[in-house]
């Protein structure tokens, strides 16, 4: 790891506290940071121009490459679904198909890593109906199969996609960069098998925020109302990245592994919270309280927010924000 990006994480003020019977139980140590209109900072906890890997959270900006490099998907979803890490339920391995099908392609062609579905009940039904792990039930399947394409609309090898050098990974690393406002810190491998591309939580806010705030017409604007219209797609029927997208007009959002979590705000403002110690669980209450912060209430904030800590199976406690 890259020396700032460890002093960054290491030395990282605590943003939340695990709370048990009043007794601070454990704490979650994370940056933060709200970028204006335009990009610039304008709040910050913690180091937040050193990198990270914002792991799924850049799959909006790379949903924006692909389209820019010629991905035509007719019904917006779709597009949801390849800035996805769906769920795994029957509507998103349909989708994942009916992207492929629409470039000639099949599941034998996708490369991310097999797995079972993300989300429990789905998991459950389809080990009893007798499958393993698959690339379509896998979370990033929707991205993949985007990407393959993407391949196939620009006449570019379907079979080296995943390769950094690839003419499609090279357009994703120049569609991050001009959204951040920043260059590539770092490339590596991500759970799926794709490259994740390294920028700073205030880059990746400045993304969130600009598009957000596209102007109708641009490709920007194509993912950003597809996400809106369709933010199932984008995550599951029981997933809090969904519900906040559905509770809050305009506002779009990517959760991310490693405890990453991007906002941005339909005038252009981006939010960014990443936990050092990759704890989801601190993730939902942390950008509840920035969100609050930010001007932005309402019962999907709150219930954003809202973790319980639990004693013999009953709430004993709570996670709570600390932001200063």
């Amino acid at each position: 790891m890259a020396t700032s990006s460890l002093s960054a994480l290491s030395g990282a003020p605590v943003l939340a506290h695990v709370v048990r019977g009043g007794f601070v139980e454990s704490v979650h140590r994370g940056v933060a940071v709200g970028t204006a209109p335009g990009g610039d900072i304008d709040f910050a906890l913690g180091d937040v121009t050193s990198p990270c890997f914002p792991r799924s959270s850049n799959k909006p900006l790379q949903t924006l490459a692909m389209l820019r490099s010629g991905l035509a998907l007719v019904e917006p979803k779709l597009v949801a679904l390849a800035s996805a890490s769906h769920s795994g339920e029957q509507f998103h391995l349909d989708g994942v198909r009916a992207i492929l099908a629409s470039a000639g392609l099949t599941e034998d062609d996708l490369q991310n890593t097999p797995d079972l579905p993300y989300d429990d009940q789905a998991r459950t039904e389809w080990l009893r109906a007798g499958y393993d792990a698959t690339s379509i039930t896998q979370n990033c399947s929707g991205k993949h199969a985007a990407m393959l394409a993407t391949c196939v609309a620009a006449g570019w090898d379907t079979k080296t996609y995943r390769d950094p050098q690839h003419p499609l990974q090279q357009a994703m690393a120049t569609t991050i960069a001009e959204l951040a406002q920043e260059q590539i810190a770092a490339v590596a491998v991500d759970g799926c098998g794709a490259p994740v591309m390294a920028i700073s939580p205030a880059g990746l806010a400045r993304a969130f925020g600009a598009i957000a705030a596209a102007a109708p017409g641009t490709h920007e604007a194509t993912v950003r109302d597809a996400i809106r219209a369709h933010p199932e797609y984008l995550g599951g029927t029981r997933r809090d990245v969904t519900k906040l997208i559905q509770g809050v007009d305009g506002l779009i959002a990517k959760d991310g592994a490693e405890a990453v979590y991007a906002v941005g705000l339909p005038d252009g403002r981006g939010l960014v919270v990443k936990i050092a110690d990759g704890a989801q669980r601190a993730r939902p209450v942390v950008m509840a309280e920035l969100l609050r912060r930010a001007g932005v209430t309402g019962v999907a904030v709150d219930e954003l927010g809202h973790a319980d800590v639990l004693g013999h199976g009953v709430p004993v406690g709570a996670i709570a924000a600390v932001i200063p």
